[in-house]
């Protein structure tokens, strides 16, 4: 079968070229306030970058402002959704960029927010729908970045519910889908094989101290990559914290020498 854009830029996405990945994302400036300084801010594309990470994820406008020869190697994520947590309901996104826009803009894939259980649960499904047959008329390569969260939710890290999750975003047309985790890798590993798309772990929970140890407990359990944002943009070395993620994605957590979490560690095969 002949390649088209859509592979093309889905290699790109993983700089090893190995299948996993590791994403920064920076959307935060959106949904909580600066994530960095006007003056810090190309510094820290580029401590990123230089610690291997495979993409950052930023918003269109942002993108704007993104050094033309900071990325390298790294490829660029569009975030097409909003929501501020000054709203009604911070659980609501709606979508303020599209597809065309993030081509022009030299993207490599786009991304959308989808809260399962809000009260906009709805239209957030759709938004996702339209994105992805727009992806496809687009040859874009689609990240769904799709969670349990809102008043019908009562335990967001339940595996039945994240199966749940990221099985509707591979029925609605993501390529690639990022999602909240559960307390231990046996029962992560329950998700990552109930779906056929890769599906990313996001960057831990307020408990998780080591975010490195805990990456490595994901990728034991046979995530395809980590979406590590908070942890690396506020970190007193990013690129340190991004290296060393890196090499738990590309290299595997035995061969990084990084011990997994403790509530991580329980799973010694599938491997990812």
């Amino acid at each position: 079968m002949l390649a088209d854009g859509k592979s093309f830029r889905l290699r790109r996405l993983s700089l090893a070229g190995d299948g996993r990945y590791l994403f920064v994302p920076l959307d935060h400036s959106v949904s909580d306030g600066p994530v960095t300084g006007r003056r810090d801010w190309a510094g820290l594309i580029r401590s990123i970058v230089a610690g291997g990470a495979d993409a950052v994820v930023v918003h269109k406008g942002r993108a704007r402002t993104i050094p033309p020869d900071a990325l390298g190697g790294c490829a660029l994520i569009v975030h097409l959704s909003a929501g501020t947590v000054h709203a009604a309901d911070v659980d609501a996104k709606v979508l303020v960029g599209d597809v065309e826009r993030a081509v022009g803009l030299g993207a490599d894939a786009v991304s959308v927010h989808v809260n399962i259980g809000s009260d906009t649960e709805a239209r957030q499904l759709a938004d996702l729908g339209a994105v992805a047959d727009a992806c496809d008329r687009w040859h874009m390569p689609l990240l769904a970045m799709i969670y349990p969260r809102g008043p019908r939710i009562t335990d967001p890290r339940d595996p039945v519910l994240l199966s749940h999750v990221v099985n509707i975003a591979t029925d609605l047309g993501a390529d690639l889908v990022k999602t909240s985790t559960t307390v231990t890798a046996d029962r992560m590993a329950e998700v990552v094989d109930s779906c056929p798309i890769p599906v990313l772990g996001a960057g831990g929970p307020p408990d998780a101290a080591n975010v490195v140890a805990y990456g490595a407990g994901l990728m034991l359990a046979g995530c395809a990559g980590l979406a590590v944002g908070r942890r690396v943009f506020s970190a007193a070395d990013p690129t340190s914290v991004v290296a060393r993620l890196a090499a738990v994605v590309h290299a595997g957590p035995a061969e990084s020498g990084e011990v997994p979490h403790p509530t991580h560690s329980s799973v010694t095969t599938g491997v990812a």
